[in-house]
């Protein structure tokens, strides 16, 4: 077996290419991971998630805490044989989705107290629990507890709550050297808003706890694309050379083309499955709405020239029809599409990105997608 590594492969500016190795397999980075909330990819089968070209998933620990929760998880064979998913795991610390509960939570110093917003049922989710919920699963990459405040927020409030994720990193890092099992990595979660003194400060005392990779959380909280990119802007130059970086929550293309121009290499977001299913459609040419009424007898096909059944073989009059006669089948298809949208664009990325030529795939793509902040 194998332990976890980073291997950079090849640079062009800030932006690289290049593997990180687990006891499960490899992710080429830069990687999109799809998200996997519930032990499923919405709409897909695990074997047609791995022919798009996707690596690793993402599971959402709050969510399989509270169903079927991780001590059932466990005890059926852990995570990746529940849902017949062979290839890495990533999974979030449950922290999101626990401060996303604003009416149904309390945060201490200990942890989070939250209600299930299932059955109502209390919970206490501490750094020590949440690894010990993240091992319970299996997962190979694994995210200490972190406080992620929404932006704007005062500097003093940024400044208290980046102090409380630092606490809970160092204590997440002593869980999980108590629970993990070889060949599984603990992420650190750089946070304070965006403000660069914090964010710094956040940056500098985690690199000191010491992770082998790091996430850079609390951003694609509704604070806009230019000053995400500002706040990678002063944040990814400081960051470890030799470790991989982690953007939570991003996002749309355009996001993820700029951000690893600024030095990214993980991804993770549910928009293309969530699009998919409501009858939006990523194409090389930006999104479109299947449900328009301009392609209901459109013959030709999402993209004619990709590899992808649902891309290329059905025609957007077909794709039309099934939303508007609320077919499953729709939502299946466009789900596809999209997932391997994202996973020829990463490896356009990474295509690039190796033949020393970023700089005219952004300018192509600005070009057919009409992207102007990048």
């Amino acid at each position: 077996m194998t332990g976890f590594s980073f291997q950079v492969e090849s640079r062009d500016g800030a932006a690289r290419t290049g593997i990180i190795s687990t006891p499960r397999g490899e992710i080429r980075t830069p990687a999109f991971m799809p998200v996997g909330t519930a032990g499923t990819v919405k709409a897909m089968f695990p074997e047609d998630v791995a022919a798009t070209g996707a690596d690793i998933l993402l599971g959402n620990t709050y969510h399989l805490m509270l169903r079927p929760g991780a001590e059932r998880v466990a005890a059926l064979g852990g995570l990746h044989k529940f849902m017949n998913w062979p290839h890495p795991i990533l999974t979030d610390s449950g922290g999101y989705q626990v401060m996303s509960l604003s009416s149904l939570r309390k945060l201490t110093e200990e942890g989070v107290s939250f209600a299930s917003h299932i059955d109502g049922s209390r919970h206490m989710l501490t750094p020590e629990r949440s690894i010990e919920i993240q091992c319970l699963l299996g997962a190979d990459i694994q995210m200490q507890l972190d406080e992620c405040p929404a932006i704007p927020i005062a500097p003093d409030k940024a400044a208290e709550s980046m102090r409380l994720s630092l606490r809970w990193a160092e204590r997440s890092k002593r869980a999980f050297e108590e629970k993990s099992k070889p060949g599984q990595a603990l992420f650190g979660i750089v946070q304070g808003a965006n403000f660069e003194a914090l964010r710094r400060e956040s940056l500098e005392r985690l690199q000191e706890i010491g992770f082998p990779g790091y996430s850079i959380g609390g951003l694609a909280v509704g604070e806009g694309r230019e000053e995400m990119f500002r706040v990678l802007d002063f944040t990814t130059p400081h960051m470890d050379r030799d470790k991989p970086r982690y953007l939570m929550g991003v996002g749309k293309p355009g996001d993820i083309v700029g951000a690893v121009v600024r030095g990214v290499d993980m991804f993770d977001c549910v928009l293309p499955t969530r699009a998919g299913r409501h009858g939006q459609a990523w194409t090389p040419s930006g999104a479109l709405n299947i449900t328009n009424a301009r392609f209901a007898q459109d013959e030709t096909p999402l993209d004619p020239l990709s590899a992808c059944p649902a891309s290329r073989d059905y025609s957007k009059a077909y794709l039309h029809h099934l939303f508007k006669a609320g077919e499953y089948l729709g939502a299946m298809l466009l789900t596809w599409h999209n997932l391997h949208y994202y996973q020829q664009l990463m490896a356009s990325l990474r295509e690039a990105i190796a033949a020393g030529r970023l700089a005219d795939f952004v300018a192509a793509f600005r070009a057919q997608t009409g992207e102007e902040t990048l």
